[in-house]
């Protein structure tokens, strides 16, 4: 990366950053994506099997993997400050780390997954579809932690462009085998939904092999020497991670949790709500890459700028920031309000959940702006790595705020399910504003242009 001096130059960084990254969260979104519509096309059971799965994994993945991304502002930093044996030495505990997460998960899932399931009161066909699926992904845990933590690695020296690359290069097998092992065709078996939980981990090791080959040859990683000396293991280094990764990975587990307790929530319901939620979600979700595309750029980018002791440009990228992402997500919101039947088909040949899913969709333009703010501001303060309050506004803006009032709108007025969708608007934007307040603190009295004080 290079020093910037003036806003056009500033904004053209972002962007230079922003546009691979976005392709690569989109490439890696649609396999969730190709997973709910060929599930939706193969049966509504299978795809609500797939939205049960999904909410129990996404809060997993997400907190324990944003964990593993506090490499990228620690390596960022580091850059900034030229120290780079301290680079490697962050990427290669991250890997260390990635193989520990793997091992706990997959030993807690062999004894929590079906208890979990079975409290839920699901019909046998969604029970099944969604333990099939988890067990399914459960063999592309390791490949992808690992993957996340060599991704932060390039992502730290602005080299974003050979990550879209990379899953680029292996989306089409995604697609392809997706379509072999749900409807079973060529040969193989049918899964239905849970054949998208395979094909997503074959996919996964094929993307992680790129990558391993690109770092260890291509520069400027090899120079990084990434893998050589492995048996050189130090907990202080992984404690340095954690410290900075633990609270990075509790806020993101409060926030992808509270949207599974709320699908759990909306299990209650009959199917057809049940396929309309999770279709509409999948379409936020899908919004929701452009914002955090912009955060993984922030993050990079002020955690550099903040190494280099330049604390004004990294203010100005931290707002830069925030203002793009909301100029999108306004523009992207009234598309989705404004062609929601035509979406909502894209998931489902039924009428009734083609209705449902565009009734939930009216509320994405409210929804996208109050993520868009908190996802940013958030991503900001992680260059700063200030984190610990940034968990703690979390947690209160998504439990305290967000589910008791979407349960209380749900239940106790005519709103139904569309309630749900209201309380995490008004969680997501308690967040953004609490967030963005400690970003102007912190800006204003611990980084200057004089000095530098940890948080």
């Amino acid at each position: 990366m290079n020093q910037t001096f003036t806003l056009k130059e500033k904004t053209k960084q972002i962007f230079l950053l922003l546009i691979p990254i976005l392709i690569t969260q989109l490439g890696m979104f649609s396999m969730v994506f190709f997973n709910n519509i060929m599930s939706g096309k193969y049966h509504s059971s299978d795809l609500a099997g797939v939205a049960i799965g999904s909410s129990i994994w996404s809060p997993i993945f997400t907190g324990l993997s944003s964990i593993l991304m506090a490499v990228s502002p620690i390596a960022a930093q580091n850059l900034g400050q030229k120290r780079n044996q301290e680079v490697t030495s962050v990427i290669r505990h991250g890997v260390y780390l990635s193989l520990f997460i793997t091992i706990i998960i997959i030993v807690s899932g062999t004894f929590l997954l079906n208890p979990i399931l079975e409290k839920m009161n699901l019909t046998p066909r969604v029970q099944s579809a969604a333990y099939d699926y988890l067990v399914g992904l459960s063999y592309g845990i390791l490949p992808l932690f690992v993957y996340n933590v060599l991704r932060s690695f390039i992502y730290a020296l602005g080299k974003t462009r050979v990550v879209m690359v990379i899953l680029l290069s292996a989306l089409p097998l995604n697609l392809l085998f997706n379509y072999v092992l749900i409807f079973g065709k060529w040969g193989f078996p049918e899964l239905g939904g849970a054949g998208g939980g395979y094909a997503t981990s074959i996919t996964y090791w094929v993307i992680l092999l790129f990558t391993v080959i690109i770092v260890k040859t291509k520069e400027p990683f090899c120079n990084y020497k990434v893998f050589s000396n492995m048996q050189m293991f130090s907990w202080e280094k992984c404690k340095e991670i954690l410290k900075i990764g633990i609270p990075m990975g509790l806020s993101t587990f409060f926030e992808t949790s509270m949207f599974a307790v709320v699908t759990i929530l909306i299990s209650k319901y009959n199917v057809t709500t049940i396929a309309a939620y999770q279709s509409a979600l999948n379409i936020v979700s899908f919004l929701y890459m452009i914002p955090i595309s912009i955060s993984m750029a922030l993050t990079v980018l002020v955690g550099y700028e903040v190494g280099a002791k330049r604390f004004k440009d990294a203010r100005t990228y931290s707002w830069l920031g925030i203002g793009i992402s909301v100029i999108i997500a306004i523009v992207t919101g009234l598309l989705v309000v404004i062609f929601r039947y035509e979406v909502a088909g894209f998931y489902s040949n039924e009428i009734a959940v083609i209705n449902l899913t565009a009734h939930f969709l009216i509320y994405a333009l409210f929804f996208q702006i109050s993520d868009a703010i908190q996802a940013t501001a958030q991503a900001a303060l992680r260059g700063y790595k200030d984190v610990n309050l940034a968990f703690i506004m979390t947690l209160i803006a998504y439990w305290l705020i967000c589910l008791p009032a979407g349960y209380f709108l749900s239940h106790y007025t005519g709103l139904g399910a569309r309630g749900y969708w209201i309380g995490l608007t008004l969680g997501l934007l308690a967040a953004g504003i609490a967030l963005s307040s400690r970003l102007i603190y912190i800006q204003k009295n611990k980084f200057t242009s004089v000095r530098l004080i940890d948080s």
